[in-house]
């Protein structure tokens, strides 16, 4: 090994990931009481690796989200990004909501500079520039001028991931993005954003119900219990990549994918 390789080797070793998430923790107070979202997560994700979180409806999938993008504090427990404690959101934490909630009056580049209007009043030539790089990355040159209603539900949703990547984030939190998709758009979408991922990577944080999805994005899985919810198995994806259609009915695939449900349908619902 060359001492420059060296050096990047012991930097890497060094280097705190990602996430991480120690004793997390999350209790919300209703009106019927105490309602324990989040119990004990722990687990961490290495800057530019694909982790999905999988688990039933209910099992804080969601509140894991709202904790990384700095918009709930925990009950208890630490969330960090590259080991500082995150206590507000960030411009390096970018988020792929369910909908892509674009601002029906504007055009999709002004939806997709919007972030940055916000946060300092102008758009430059650059941002804009940026913007429709992105847009092109996404498939959607020649659609810089159309209005949300004027897209299909894909392409809406290819606009939220142009604008949360407009900023350049260093994690990337998704939650259920191609959830309100049909089959077939669905898939499509999710070999975009591989192709995406791949060709600009960044550190992802993927919610999803779909078993075969989980298998087909991420170098890692998470599956959560029941509510209230924690990490009851971390499996590595050890599919190699690029993958394509033809990974989705290889016998590597399927494989993972069985033991995954078996898990899912024998969860514990309760930490001992």
């Amino acid at each position: 090994m060359n001492p420059k390789m060296k050096i990047a080797a012991a930097n890497s070793a060094i280097a705190p990931p990602a996430l991480s998430f120690k004793g997390l923790g999350q209790v919300y107070q209703t009106g019927s009481g105490p309602l324990e979202a989040l119990r004990g997560v722990e687990f961490s994700v290495d800057r530019h690796q694909f982790v999905a979180v999988l688990g039933p409806s209910g099992c804080g999938k969601s509140t894991l989200l709202r904790l990384i993008a700095g918009l709930l504090k925990p009950s208890s427990g630490r969330v960090e990004a590259f080991g500082h404690p995150i206590t507000e959101p960030r411009d390096d934490i970018g988020i792929v909501f369910q909908n892509p909630t674009l601002l029906p009056w504007a055009s999709v580049e002004d939806n997709v500079v919007f972030p940055v209007k916000h946060k300092t009043g102008r758009v430059s030539r650059e941002d804009r520039e940026r913007a429709r790089n992105l847009l092109d990355k996404v498939g959607l040159t020649g659609f810089e001028k159309r209005l949300p209603a004027e897209l299909s539900g894909g392409m809406q949703q290819r606009v939220g991931i142009a604008r949360a990547l407009h900023m350049n984030p260093d994690i990337l939190l998704m939650d259920e993005p191609f959830s309100a998709l049909d089959a077939l758009t669905r898939e499509e979408m999710g070999f975009e954003l591989l192709r995406i991922w791949e060709a600009q990577p960044k550190t992802v944080l993927f919610i999803t119900h779909s078993i075969s999805e989980a298998v087909l994005l991420a170098d890692r899985v998470l599956v959560m219990s029941g509510s209230p919810g924690w990490v009851i198995e971390d499996i590595s994806i050890e599919i190699p990549r690029p993958r394509g259609i033809e990974t989705s009915s290889s016998a590597e695939m399927q494989d993972y994918a069985g033991h995954l449900r078996k898990l899912l349908l024998k969860r514990p619902e309760t930490q001992l």
